[in-house]
């Protein structure tokens, strides 16, 4: 069972950096002090963080996640780009929220990590394990993008993926531009919708953001 604060402060560390995250570090790192393994993974990240001046950290980050579209920190832009079946995945992923009784309040996207990470923190373990898995091969492929790049903010993507045993799959289907096309490639949702995220045309079960419901039955 995956403790709500480990989503929380896994969250919290993709966020821009400001003065409150440095000053919450300690508190931060005692989150993970008992598993060896996740904090191995967090702490190049720890490190920048506690060593670095305010400035340059927010430099870094702006250079890392708002000027590289390979590094952003929404789910759906990995999957659909700029095609307009990214809106409904938003649609389809902030119901989801308000089903659950969780109402975003910052000006973020649905698909935003850190608000998706916040989401599964106040969900049941055994909800927040489902949708982590649901997530997990576009989180791995911005793991591997981050990582690439040398950048430390991989290892909170890579903590992320030890947390689901889901075995994360490629992206290997770029964005499609024409709705119809998804349509035909991918097929509707379970509810009729269009899917939420895909991570190719393997045999990769599809990826929703809602509950599996019987047959005949977001």
């Amino acid at each position: 069972m995956i403790p709500p604060l480990v989503y929380r402060a896994l969250a919290v560390l993709l966020l821009y950096p400001e003065r409150e995250l440095l000053v919450a570090l300690p508190d931060i790192r005692q989150v993970f002090v008992t598993d060896p393994d996740l904090l191995s993974l967090l702490e190049p990240l720890l490190q920048e963080l506690a060593s670095s001046e305010l400035i340059s950290l927010q430099e870094n980050y702006v250079q890392t996640f708002d000027r590289n579209p390979k590094h952003a920190l929404h789910l759906f832009e990995h999957i659909h780009g700029e095609d307009r079946a990214r809106g409904q995945a938003m649609v389809d992923l902030l119901a989801e929220y308000q089903r659950h009784g969780f109402e975003p309040v910052c000006n973020e996207l649905p698909d935003y990590v850190p608000l998706f990470l916040e989401f599964l923190s106040l969900c049941e373990p055994d909800e927040a394990q489902r949708l982590l898995g649901e997530a997990i091969h576009v989180l791995a492929h911005l793991a591997n993008r981050l990582s690439d790049s040398q950048s430390p903010y991989a290892g909170v993507l890579s903590a992320l993926l030890t947390l689901s045993p889901v075995q994360p799959q490629a992206l290997t289907v770029p964005p499609i531009r024409d709705m119809d096309e998804a349509m035909e490639t991918f097929g509707p949702g379970l509810d009729g919708v269009e899917p939420l995220l895909q991570p190719g045309v393997s045999a990769i079960a599809p990826i929703h953001f809602y509950s599996q419901r019987p047959s005949g039955s977001h």
